[in-house]
């Protein structure tokens, strides 16, 4: 019996451990580490810096849940995504019972890569795997719908908004006008009315429907509502350009919420309030 020679042996090779896709792309950049300061936030899916006004700010709850937080004051790191409906609609990619294989839910919700990337991007900014609602789109649209509501009721309640055709005209004569509020299922022919008596210089917007501003005024449906100039003017402004944002498809001016700048163009699609 031969004795086998003696030699190096070669390093035992750790073996690797499986990984998901969402742990392999926790990867934490450079910009990840961004401070919540300044004007600017970084979307956390296309990259882009864009003003906070544009965009929506996220948390993760204690259960590890993505959560909108509108007013801007729930704890924790903040994940930025922007207003937009392309970006928020891939939520949709975690594919919830009923999705089909090709990519489309029953309700025509789009799947696939884009949500995959929404996951991936969203887990890597909470640095660990975060359940994304898959009706991500439908609970933020419902929260800035409640928001705006609640926003027009501290103005209500300050004296600031007056509601009705006649109160709200008589009103802008004697009050500087911040914003105008239109219901979006109002007739277009007596929105158009109401609006030959705006200042130029007055948005006018159409974030939500009669019954949605009749219910803050206390009246079964309400068309024309006025707000004075100052903070909460410009607040629901503010949010009902984000809402006009995740229900619009990208590059179409469609849809409430569209801004009296494009007045012009809106008023014969019944897109402006």
């Amino acid at each position: 019996m031969t004795k086998r020679p003696w030699g190096k042996r070669k390093p035992l090779r750790p073996r690797r451990r499986a990984t998901t896709d969402t742990e392999a792309d926790l990867t934490v950049d450079a910009d990840e580490e961004e401070p919540e300061t300044g004007p600017l936030r970084r979307c956390v899916v296309t990259r882009e810096r864009l003003p906070k006004d544009q965009m929506v700010r996220f948390v993760v709850s204690p259960d590890r849940v993505l959560i909108p937080d509108l007013a801007g004051k729930l704890p924790g790191r903040g994940i930025w995504l922007s207003a937009r409906r392309d970006v928020i609609e891939g939520a949709d990619g975690t594919r919830p019972k009923g999705m089909s294989q090709k990519g489309t839910s029953p309700n025509g919700a789009h799947s696939g890569a884009k949500g995959r990337d929404l996951v991936r991007a969203v887990a890597r900014a909470a640095r660990g795997p975060v359940q994304v609602p898959p009706d991500l789109p439908v609970v933020l649209e419902t929260a800035l719908i409640r928001r705006i509501g609640d926003l027009l009721g501290l103005a209500r309640r300050a004296g600031q908004a007056i509601a009705g055709f006649e109160k709200a005209r008589d009103w802008m004569r004697s009050h500087p006008v911040g914003l105008v509020l239109q219901a979006a299922d109002g007739s277009e022919a007596e929105r158009a009315r109401f609006r030959s008596a705006v200042p130029e210089a007055v948005p006018v917007l159409a974030p939500l429907t009669g019954a949605e501003l009749g219910q803050v005024f206390g009246h079964e449906t309400v068309v024309h509502v006025a707000l004075a100039q100052g903070r909460l003017a410009s607040s629901i402004a503010i949010e009902a350009a984000r809402l006009a944002g995740v229900r619009t498809a990208l590059g179409s001016d469609d849809g409430p919420g569209a801004g009296r700048a494009t007045a012009g163009s809106n008023d014969a699609t019944d897109t402006n309030g």
